[in-house]
């Protein structure tokens, strides 16, 4: 028996490297494209080369008489697989029945009508050019105002307009708001279409064992349990002979978070050929087929006195849906809409949605989901407010904050803020650039000609995603700890991280309540026979929702511990601390490697208890979290060529308590990289005959490293009430607040001009043709 005190080091808020990278970065990780069986047979889908076109006929023989090609399956073939599962629900919702191969018509480019079958990809991938298919082009429509607009050509035939949805919310006394306010701001704000564009395009590989009439799909999903139940049922297979395998995904910012066609189609062609066979998406098909972000259309108006109180806000989002929906499509606007207010005081909110079909692929959930939208239009029109009223944009925020005093507050959309000290973020954001001192370098630099601008940014978030339209399944977690008779520990989570962290800010939570060596810990994920139900990895909610399920597991361990070391001291005055059961009379310890092993050998065991050391638990939030922060961006326009220069960018993120600032530092930086992305440089443009014009990274501007700023990171820390771990989720984060922060400092450097308002991307020759017009 052991003598030892306990260690009082702690590992979490610690930052330690993550344990996932030597593999990632080594090249010794498994993506699905590095999944090889026997016999394995390749596939390539035959795409739509129009944005809408009825299919006339397919002629597949061509095809079949190459060389190497096993089958080629059109959709006579899959009639009896299921449509694409649609997970939202609103009302008067109208849900296309999308089957996973066109029958008829086509109606956006890239959709799949066949699948050719090879003994190599490359020959499945020249058999599917060879596949004949006679089209009646039909006209097309691709801007979201433009399909709502009568006589639009119809995305659905069956329904008499591209409405897919409408949707309204209401708080407070808003007509009243607005017959009060001394001023009135309106402005029309788009956020563009985006590509996710994660690093390593989708890929399924699917194998069939008819003796025991088991499907294994491995596939780069962020969903494995939500996919293998749909899966099931588009397929009609029995859930429990269905198992998903997410290895490195490589990159989904949500765009992984779906059940696509070619993920039951593979499975189909498994079954049928009783061979695995895999698929892997070029970047071509990513950009086709892969869903997109944002496309938003947004009016705004807010009222407020002349003293910049803010009274009301009426809003009105058009949501370019795409042709269809996936999992999530309809439900992601209703998310701006909840986060409208931003983090205001305004209890009086008016909103309506339109849901546009437009024969374009599909947008849904991507990195930050509707609340980027919500955050960039709301921080846009307090910055488009101050300067009607002649304010100074941090001024005018300060003042409308939500005081700590009224957390938990009531949001005129419906929810109730957990936590918060907004003001703090700001406060300290502008204390790092020294803003007075700022604001008189930009005065004095105007003074020569020089185009400085400001932009502050002020976001809130909604996370760790309870029952709610976004989530179909619940927002409860899973969480599996087991000892092993050795004393090693494995943690099996029903999330599936795939970039964010969680199997070293995992084993940091599960050392500091077990008292162990963190080397002693392992995080598995992403395989559902091995793992406890789980919903996945989306919305930030990893940690604020599948660690608390985490610590609660621990604590059932712990308590087996307790009672285990009770056994081995003969007493039952013990207390479990830093990896030892003490006696409290005696002082004699036992470890945990003690512990561990005497209750898998099971001598003497106490009445009424269960050898081995193993807890399961679930865990439902109450609430939602909400993260916040104050991201300030300056910039300088270049007056001759309209290219902006980032001059410095400071991110101040409040996300509760840090468990790893290292990891945090890592998701702001990334989700600003993205939101700095989506402001100047990225966007995903169909022409009106529905081709999409930047099909190809050649046309479509993702960021490289150089082109981005040393951000200059802090924290704030307000630790949410709604979990033990005090933790709000940060994922999102960088994305929400950046996108606002560098419009509005734009928009500050171009308002000696008169200039009021940019959309994105603000692309030199956008902010060129705007100077040019103002200045002629």
């Amino acid at each position: 028996m052991a003598t030892t005190t306990a260690k009082p080091e702690t590992l979490v808020g610690k930052r330690i490297r993550r344990r996932e990278d030597p593999r990632l970065i080594t090249g010794t990780a498994t993506y699905v494209d590095d999944i090889k069986m026997p016999g394995m047979y390749y596939a390539a889908v035959v795409r739509s080369p129009h944005g809408a076109a009825n299919i006339r006929s397919v002629n597949v023989k061509p095809a079949l008489a190459v060389k190497g090609v096993a089958a080629v399956f059109t959709a006579k073939d899959v009639e009896h697989v299921g449509p694409v599962p649609c997970g939202a629900s609103l009302p008067g919702l109208r849900v296309p029945h999308h089957t996973i191969l066109a029958t008829d018509r086509v109606y956006y480019p890239g959709h799949a009508v066949a699948v050719v079958v090879a003994t190599d990809r490359y020959i499945a991938q020249d058999a599917a050019d060879q596949v004949e298919i006679d089209w009646e082009v039909l006209q097309a429509v691709t801007d979201p105002e433009k399909a709502l607009a009568p006589g639009a050509p119809a995305v659905h035939p069956q329904w008499p307009d591209n409405t897919a949805f409408t949707f309204h919310q209401e708080g407070g006394e808003v007509d009243q708001a607005f017959a009060d306010a001394d001023v009135v701001v309106k402005q029309r704000i788009t956020s563009q279409r985006l590509v996710p564009m994660a690093m390593e395009t989708r890929g399924v590989v699917a194998e069939w064992r008819a003796g025991d009439r088991a499907l294994t799909l491995y596939t780069s999903t962020q969903v494995p349990h939500l996919l293998r139940t749909l899966l099931a049922g588009m397929l009609g297979l029995d859930e429990n002979r269905v198992r998903v395998v997410a290895p490195e995904v490589g990159g989904g910012f949500g765009s992984k978070l779906n059940v696509y066609a070619e993920e039951a189609l593979m499975s189909f062609v498994a079954m049928k050929l009783g061979k695995p066979v895999k698929w892997i998406e070029s970047r071509r098909e990513n950009f086709l087929t892969t869903i997109h972000g944002r496309g938003h259309v947004d009016h705004y108006e807010v009222a407020a006195k002349k003293d910049g109180t803010i009274l009301g806000i009426k809003l009105q989002i058009i949501q370019d849906l795409g042709a269809y929906h996936q999992l999530l499509t309809p439900a992601i606007p209703t998310l701006s809409v909840l986060m409208a207010p931003g983090l205001y005081k305004t209890r009086n909110v008016r909103a309506d949605v339109i849901g546009a079909f437009t024969n374009c692929v599909p947008t849904d959930a991507y990195r930050g989901a509707g609340r980027p939208e919500a955050t960039h239009s709301i921080e846009r029109m307090v910055d488009i407010l101050a300067a009607e009223l002649n304010m100074d944009p941090a001024e005018i925020r300060l003042k409308n904050f939500v005081a700590n005093e009224d957390f938990p507050f009531p949001t005129a959309t419906g929810l109730i803020y957990d936590s918060g000290d907004y003001a703090a973020p700001l406060k300290k954001a502008l204390e790092i650039v020294d803003y007075n001192q700022l604001r008189k370098e930009q005065q004095d630099g105007r003074k020569v000609g020089r185009l400085i601008g400001i932009g502050i940014s002020t976001y809130g978030e909604i996370c760790a995603m309870g029952p709610s339209p976004a989530t179909p399944a619940g927002g409860w977690e899973s969480a599996m700890v087991k000892v092993e008779p050795s004393g090693k520990v494995t943690v099996l989570t029903g999330i599936s991280p795939h970039g964010q962290g969680e199997e070293t800010t995992f084993a940091q939570i599960a050392g500091d309540e077990l008292g162990i060596d963190i080397d002693d810990i392992i995080v598995q994920h992403g395989d559902t026979a091995m793992l406890p139900y789980g919903i996945g990895t989306f919305g930030s909610r990893s940690t604020a929702v599948g660690g608390t399920a985490l610590y609660f597991a621990l604590q059932d361990i712990k308590v087996k511990l307790k009672k285990f070391g009770e056994m081995l001291l003969g007493s039952e005055d013990v207390t479990y601390s830093g990896g030892l059961c003490t006696d409290n009379k005696s002082g004699k310890s036992v470890t945990f490697k003690e512990i561990a092993f005497a209750a898998y050998r099971a001598m003497k065991l106490p009445k009424d208890t269960d050898p081995g050391l193993v807890a399961t638990h679930f865990w439902e939030p109450p609430n939602f979290t909400f993260p916040f922060g104050a991201h300030i961006m300056v910039s300088e326009v270049d007056r001759e060529t309209g290219n902006i220069s980032i001059r410095r960018y400071v991110a101040v993120d409040d996300c509760g308590n840090i468990l790893n600032p290292l990891i945090v530092d890592g998701q702001v930086h990334g989700g600003v990289a993205q939101g700095l992305g989506q402001a100047l440089w990225e966007q995903a443009v169909y022409d009106d005959n529905g081709q999409l014009v930047t099909g190809e990274l050649m046309d479509y501007a993702v960021p490289r490293a150089h082109m981005m700023p040393w951000i200059e990171g802090s924290h704030t820390i307000t630790p949410s009430p709604v979990n033990p771990l005090g933790v709000k989720g940060v994922g999102e984060a960088g994305t929400i607040g950046s996108s606002p922060a560098a419009v509005n400092s734009v928009v500050d450097a171009l308002s000696p001009l008169g200039i009021r308002h940019i959309d994105m991307p603000m692309t030199p020759e956008k902010v060129w043709k705007l100077m040019a017009g103002r200045t002629a």
